[in-house]
């Protein structure tokens, strides 16, 4: 203790002289008469009066002391004015102090510091009798505590030991810079503010218990709320990196770590686990996953620069680790400075001294460590190690399961290429049986298809034609009905072969088993018989029908039967699906492409809209749209688009909303190449 041994001495006469220790009765009887004087005396009952209010008040703990520090100081006309609790205390030791002279109060000069070792007592006296040798180091512990960065030589100092609960809780000092004998009245005024700040120290510890005790349930609660966490990581289906990493950040943030890094060890001998781990093997560390709090800093740029990967044996603090199979806690450089062995670049502990590492260990295998890392000192809880021992057991857990699914992962892929190879054989087999399967499901949904939508058309002729050869076999028919029923039988007939051949066209289109047959004709002579061919037939539903040509006469190469049949099949469509007194419009134009020249027919007619789904399949054999009651086949613009095919041209269909209204323009565009006079009419390009 330096100087303070100095002390020991004059205290040790001090005893020698004092009367002996006196019974717990008369201990009372003389506090008793203490309190009664407490009360005569003015002005130690109105310093208690003082410290009491600052006790009472609602101020924090530390500035309580300090308050009192001040008051009492002023009280005594000291130099200086130092509480101390007892440092065996469940909060440890608080300082408060007061200085005389206002120049001093904050921080010193640390030149003109004077350490407790530099200090010269010649005399320290205690206002408690007897002054025992517990006083004395008690009073000489609080003063190294409470008295290392005062500003002045401390010549002379009174002091007393406050208990409470029968036990000491702190120590109040008196002192001055010069040599001073205390008086008897100072010393019972010290006496008698003993028990109000042995109160004040009791509170100070209780509040440091309580903020303990929430600091523990705190780090209880973030504690459970990581293994909860832990526990959700483990039933997620996260990709095994990706896990880890919140595994490391989890753990780092829930311990209060400034970085966290979990490092995965490859051996060069897989048989390296069944050998003793006295002998570093030759493995490979390699930083898989890291999580740093400051992560816009300096120090974040500074570890993106470090190298990740080191061997085992470059680093002295993963080999104890590795043999001890035991976690290793630095506290901070000091421990660092005890360790001569070599330490890999990535822990950098000039910058994070403070670091734990917990092996990673499953069946005596070390898979690798995990490790946290702080810039200021720390003591590593028991409670600490033990989490992360847990989360270490459980990252072990993870690993081992990966290694364990990639192995059967790599099995079951070569157990499937030996599959895939020998079914190799049968594949194009397999293929063929694919195909004629498809085949077949495509036909029978056709036939089911046909069958429903023809059906109909297919029986009501044949019914109609039953009906009249009935009648027509009645022996008193009249020779007007007689020729009405011939008439039902030539139309219905007319009908069935129609259908027929309707149906043997398109299969002549669908296998390509003629070409088409080209002539030279006048494009918009033909529009026009075909228009007045139909006009009257519009004209039954009031619609009247408007051609638009161009001035020019317009040449085309086509076949002239196709080209009728298609006009033909999309005017009578008009005319089933028009709207009564509405219009059509047949308009022809030129296009002049690079490609060749073209031309565009559209017929253009007012009625229900067609939709995006209608419009996918309007040209299918035997599809017609929902909710179209009007009688027919479904074949009408199959076999023109297949007629438009066969004449080398195309067909688009538009729908267009009219506003403030329920119905459409429908647009049918037709288009077809405009061949050159040169080319030959039976040999078309």
């Amino acid at each position: 203790m330096g100087s303070l041994s100095k002390i020991v001495p004059q205290m040790k006469k001090r005893i020698i002289t004092s009367p002996p220790q006196r019974s717990d009765e008369q201990e009372d009887l003389e506090k008793c008469h203490f309190k009664l004087m407490q009360h005569q005396e003015q002005p130690a009952h109105r310093l208690v009066y003082q410290i009491n209010q600052i006790i009472a008040s609602s101020i924090a703990p530390d500035q309580m002391l300090e308050e009192i520090s001040r008051v009492v100081g002023v009280a005594f006309k000291v130099d200086y004015c130092c509480l101390v609790t007892d440092p065996k205390q469940p909060g440890g030791a608080t300082t408060a102090s007061w200085h005389s002279q206002q120049d001093y109060l904050g921080l010193p000069n640390p030149k003109d510091t004077f350490l407790i070792e530099q200090l010269e007592l010649p005399v320290v006296q205690c206002a408690a009798e007897p002054f025992t040798i517990e006083d004395i180091s008690t009073i000489q512990e609080s003063l190294v505590i409470g008295c290392q960065s005062f500003p002045l030589p401390i010549k002379a100092v009174l002091a007393i030991t406050t208990r409470f609960s029968g036990e000491n809780n702190g120590v109040i000092s008196l002192i001055k810079s010069e040599p001073y004998e205390w008086s008897n009245s100072e010393k019972q005024l010290l006496r008698a503010i003993e028990s109000c700040c042995a109160i004040a120290f009791a509170q100070l510890a209780q509040k440091q218990i309580i903020s303990s005790q929430k600091q523990q349930v705190q780090k209880s609660e973030q504690h459970q709320s990581l293994i909860q966490q832990l526990t959700i990581l483990n039933r997620s289906n996260l990709e095994f990196n990706q896990m880890l990493k919140l595994v490391v950040s989890s753990t780092a943030e829930a311990l209060g770590a400034d970085r966290g890094l979990l490092i995965l060890l490859k051996y060069s001998d897989p048989l390296f686990k069944i050998r003793a781990k006295t002998q570093i093997p030759k493995a490979r560390a390699t930083v898989v996953s890291e999580w740093c709090r400051e992560t816009n800093s300096p120090l974040c740029d500074e570890l993106k620069s470090v190298q990740e990967s080191f061997w085992l044996g470059n680093c002295g603090i993963c080999q104890r680790a590795f043999k001890a199979s035991k976690p290793v806690t630095i506290n901070d450089n000091s421990d660092r400075r005890k360790d001569t062995s070599t330490i890999a670049p990535v822990f950098v502990l000039d910058k994070l001294p403070a670091a734990l590492l917990m092996p990673l260990e499953s069946q005596g295998k070390v898979l690798g460590f995990l490790v946290l890392q702080q810039k200021q000192r720390r003591n590593w809880q028991l409670s600490e190690l033990n989490i992360v021992e847990m989360v270490c057991a459980q990252i072990s857990n993870a690993i081992i399961q990966t290694q364990t699914i990639k192995q059967v992962q790599t099995l079951v892929d070569e157990r499937t290429a030996q599959l895939q190879r020998s079914l190799e054989v049968q594949a194009k087999l397999y293929e063929k049986t694919r195909q004629y399967v498809e085949q077949l499901r495509e036909l029978n949904e056709l036939k089911d298809e046909f069958l429903s939508n023809m059906s109909d058309r297919l029986r009501y002729p044949l019914t109609n034609m039953r009906m009249a050869l009935r009648n027509l076999r009645h022996p008193e028919i009249q020779p007007d009905r007689q020729a009405r029923y011939l008439d039902i039988l030539e139309q219905e007939c007319t009908k069935e072969i129609n259908l027929i051949n309707d149906l043997l066209t398109l299969q002549k289109l669908e296998t390509h088993q003629e070409r088409p047959q080209f002539e030279t004709i006048d494009l918009n002579t033909k529009i026009q018989d075909v228009a007045i061919s139909f006009e009257k037939k519009l004209a039954e539903k009031g619609i009247n029908i408007s051609v638009y040509l161009p001035d020019e006469p317009l040449k085309i190469q086509t076949e002239v039967e196709s080209l009728d049949r298609i006009l033909q099949e999309l005017l009578t469509n008009t005319y089933k699906y028009s709207e009564h007194d509405s219009s059509v419009e047949l308009q022809i134009s030129q296009i002049c492409k690079i490609q060749g020249n073209k031309i565009q027919i559209k017929v253009i007619n007012v009625g229900r809209g067609i939709s995006e789904e209608e419009a996918k399949f309007i040209f299918d054999k035997f599809r017609r749209g929902k909710g179209r009651w009007t009688p027919g086949t479904g074949l009408g613009l199959a076999l023109v688009k297949s007629l438009i095919q066969h004449l080398n041209g195309e067909i688009t269909v538009e729908s267009t909303s009219i506003e403030d209204s329920d119905l459409s323009k429908i647009c049918f565009i037709l288009t077809l190449p405009q061949f050159s006079d040169d080319i030959e009419a039976s040999e078309p390009s």
